[in-house]
């Protein structure tokens, strides 16, 4: 590698996504390994204290000396916002590359991406009348109601906000209706933080029948892990079912299994048929974010490194 070369990588943010059970985390510490780089999450749960497990964070003794930013750094009760996000992880990425080292994404949570990569749309002020009555419908109708209702007028927003997330579905409607265009409409003319700065992003995609393997395999390492355990202690710890950490595919099982609902047998095929899925999105989301590098997630990890250096070795990529 010459000088030059090496000058262009460093000069790069570099991003390592892709759906669950894909191998962002691996092939994300290869790279910082190669290129001198420190890793910025970009999963939406790893951001909260003590949800470790159903996250599959990697813990300290495994970032084989790599710094990791942006994970564990809000309480389960807090709400931590793609706004936040851009605005945090922009400010690193300056940091690191201050520091002569190269800033790398790493996870899959797409809206996170895309928040610091294209900027987000700060939104009207709330109207109370119309949160309210938004509200309503949910506590009659239920959350399925505003979810088709958003379904029809934004179809982006409507894939990717899952219908649990009330408080999402109500703001996006809220936009809608109070500016008379959709907050995809809106996003589509935001400026990015990084908007100065060469951005390379890879994605990793797996056949379905190799995501299904990984997944059964990482679900029954979690339970191995004491996942069960985990959200007993948090819960004993005060942190309220209600947190938005509990909201997420795999802890909202683990609750059904603490409160009797389900055999941890259900629940574990319950948590896989749901990662699948959510994978399935995953890759729907980002097969519409422009200029992302495809690499086969399913080969040996040496060739997927390779493939990421030829990249970074073209003139007409960096």
């Amino acid at each position: 590698m010459t000088r030059n070369n090496l000058d262009q990588i460093q000069s790069t943010v570099l991003a390592i996504l892709g759906p669950t059970a894909s191998g962002k985390s691996a092939l994300g510490l290869a790279v910082a390994e190669r290129y001198d780089g420190e890793i910025i999450n970009c999963d939406s749960t790893a951001v909260y204290r003590g949800f470790d497990i159903g996250t599959d964070k990697l813990p300290v003794s495994a970032r084989k000396g790599i710094p990791h930013h942006l994970i564990d750094i809000a309480d389960p009760v807090d709400t931590y916002s793609a706004a936040q996000f851009s605005k945090e992880a922009s400010n690193i990425v300056r940091e690191i590359q201050a520091r002569g080292k190269v800033p790398i994404l790493v996870g899959g949570t797409g809206f996170y991406y895309r928040a610091l990569t294209r900027g987000l749309f700060p939104g009207p002020g709330a109207d109370d009348v119309l949160r309210s009555r938004l509200m309503r419908i949910s506590r009659r109708y239920g959350n399925d109601r505003l979810h088709r209702v958003l379904r029809r007028v934004d179809p982006e927003s409507g894939n990717r906000i899952m219908p649990r997330d009330r408080l999402r579905l109500i703001r996006a409607l809220e936009v809608y209706f109070t500016t008379g265009e959709s907050l995809t409409s809106h996003f589509s003319r935001t400026i990015s933080p990084i908007q100065d700065l060469r951005v390379v992003a890879f994605a990793l995609h797996l056949p379905p029948d190799v995501t299904a393997k990984r997944v059964a395999r990482r679900v029954d390492q979690q339970f191995d892990r004491g996942i069960v355990e985990e959200a007993r202690q948090l819960l004993a710890q005060g942190v309220p079912a209600s947190a938005r950490p509990f909201g997420g595919l795999v802890y909202r099982q683990i609750l059904k299994q603490l409160r009797g609902e389900q055999t941890e047998e259900e629940t574990r095929e319950l948590i896989v048929r749901e990662n699948r899925r959510y994978a399935r999105r995953q890759l729907i989301w980002l097969r519409k974010e422009p200029n992302l590098v495809w690499l086969n997630g399913a080969g040996d990890q040496s060739d997927v490194l390779e493939s990421v250096h030829s990249v970074l070795l073209d003139s007409r990529v960096v």
